[in-house]
């Protein structure tokens, strides 16, 4: 039996508002990792002495990054045996942590390119989603392909920092913009999915918004390459 799936019967119609209601709380959550995720870029390189210490001292910004990855990996692999006060905390904390590694591009691009980038990559990101939570067809089979182009990126990124090609470096960046548009569409049709099999609440909601959450990032990460102007 599906671990979501409900004891009751429902008819379509309840299935549809179930699945509004999830998707609403994902957006909301999400929307405020976002929020979280901008105010600490922003008090982080408002700060100087704040900013000098992360992008100064590469144990302290390399140990948020490690700090992150823990809070991903932790938050996605035990979220059923996480409260959901708990999971919306280890979310908002990376939000935060996200935020401070992330004011580093502030140093990097200018504050036009960063703003008319995030539009762009709202643009998109909102497209994408909207197809996932509204299409019909079963998009099961762009999980495989989706993922395989996941790891791609991540192989070639990190063969990239020792190599330094900016060839090589576009091509990452095109891949992935590509990826990262495939998955919003395809992880915002699985929470839809989850929704119309039963799971709804707070832990779904922190979960999905996550995911989410990571697909906007990166989306915007990998076109800030392309739209960039640097200072």
């Amino acid at each position: 039996m599906n671990q979501y799936e409900p004891t009751y019967p429902r008819t379509a119609d309840q299935v549809v508002i179930a699945q509004n209601s999830l998707i609403r709380q994902v957006y909301a959550w999400m929307g405020m990792g976002l929020l979280v995720t901008a105010l600490l870029a922003y008090a982080t390189i408002s700060s100087p002495a704040l900013s000098a210490a992360v992008m100064g001292n590469r144990l302290i910004f390399y140990g948020l990054m490690i700090g992150e990855l823990g809070l991903v990996i932790g938050l996605s692999s035990a979220i059923n045996r996480l409260s959901s006060g708990t999971a919306t905390l280890m979310f908002l904390i990376y939000s935060a942590l996200n935020g401070v590694t992330l004011s580093v591009i502030f140093r990097v691009y200018t504050a036009e390119t960063i703003g008319s980038t995030f539009l762009v990559t709202a643009g998109m990101f909102g497209a994408m989603s909207l197809y996932g939570a509204t299409t019909k067809k079963d998009l099961t089979s762009w999980g495989s392909f989706l993922f395989m182009g996941l790891i791609g990126v991540v192989i070639a990124s990190v063969v990239n920092i020792f190599m330094g090609n900016s060839a090589l470096s576009w091509i990452i960046s095109a891949i992935g913009v590509i990826v990262f548009t495939g998955l919003t569409a395809y992880d915002t049709w699985k929470i839809k999915e989850m929704a119309a099999a039963g799971a709804g609440g707070r832990k779904p909601a922190i979960i999905g918004a996550l995911t989410l959450y990571l697909d906007f990032i990166n989306l915007f990460l990998m076109l800030l390459r392309f739209t960039a102007r640097e200072r």
